[in-house]
């Protein structure tokens, strides 16, 4: 999709939020070059808020400011994204110490309804957008419960940078690898749930870490191998030339 003009009397924030979007959905890939002009004409803005919001995507990690060669848009190592996991298990299993005391009907149910939602059938482009989108809005409930507006914002970031090593993992078909996990990642929720209205700390944090280190493990698995794709498409480009 096109980037849309913006209200220039908001528009540091907005070009912020409109360019990290664009990142996090896949209209800008990895490595990709982010010329500052063409960015400010799309967006009908002048050169000004552009560069406050990609200083602000640099701070993020999300993109990369070289000053000699100009910005990209972020890729991520195996071994940043190792660390990435380290961090968000840690976060997570914090948060589930803190919501283990502070769950209620209310918040309970919020989380049977995106169970529900992430039951349905994956069968297309967009069903897997709005898939993708319950899964997250799922972790999203889970710190919403522990009540920590700080442990949120850090998981927000730590989000971005998954979705970044997704996105430079799987720039073929994901829909496939999507549904060949979906059952595995159902029954993960539903244990992270089940523990909650257990009132069981030790059980929430079994159901957590096993939920989040197979999505490490698995991602991971997909960034390796998609490197390794690389290499062997240069090393036949060379063989080539």
């Amino acid at each position: 999709m096109p980037l849309e003009p913006l209200i220039k009397k908001r528009a540091t924030d907005e070009v912020y939020e409109s360019l990290r979007a664009a990142i996090l959905s896949r209209f800008f890939l990895p490595g990709q070059r982010l010329m500052a002009e063409d960015l400010a004409q799309e967006l009908g803005v002048s050169l000004t808020p552009i560069r406050h919001a990609l200083q602000q995507l640099a701070v993020e990690g999300l993109v990369e400011i070289h000053p000699r060669s100009g910005t990209y848009v972020a890729s991520i190592s195996a071994e940043d994204l190792a660390e990435t996991f380290e961090i968000r298990l840690a976060l997570e299993l914090l948060a589930g110490k803190r919501a283990i005391t502070r769950a209620n009907a209310k918040n309970l149910q919020r989380l049977h309804t995106l169970l529900a939602g992430l039951r349905k059938a994956v069968r297309n482009e967009e069903e897997m957008k709005h898939h993708e989108a319950l899964n997250l809005d799922f972790h999203r409930a889970l710190f919403e419960v522990a009540g920590s507006k700080r442990l949120s914002d850090l998981y927000e970031s730590l989000n971005a940078h998954i979705q970044i090593a997704r996105i430079h993992a799987s720039e073929g078909p994901r829909l496939p690898a999507l549904r060949n996990r979906l059952s595995q990642e159902q029954a993960e929720h539903e244990a992270i749930v089940k523990a909650l209205e257990a009132g069981s700390l030790p059980q929430l944090e079994t159901a957590l870490r096993a939920h989040i280190l197979r999505a490490q493990e698995s991602l991971m698995a997909a960034l390796s191998a998609r490197e390794a794709q690389g290499l062997t498409d240069e090393a036949s480009k060379k063989k080539k030339r």
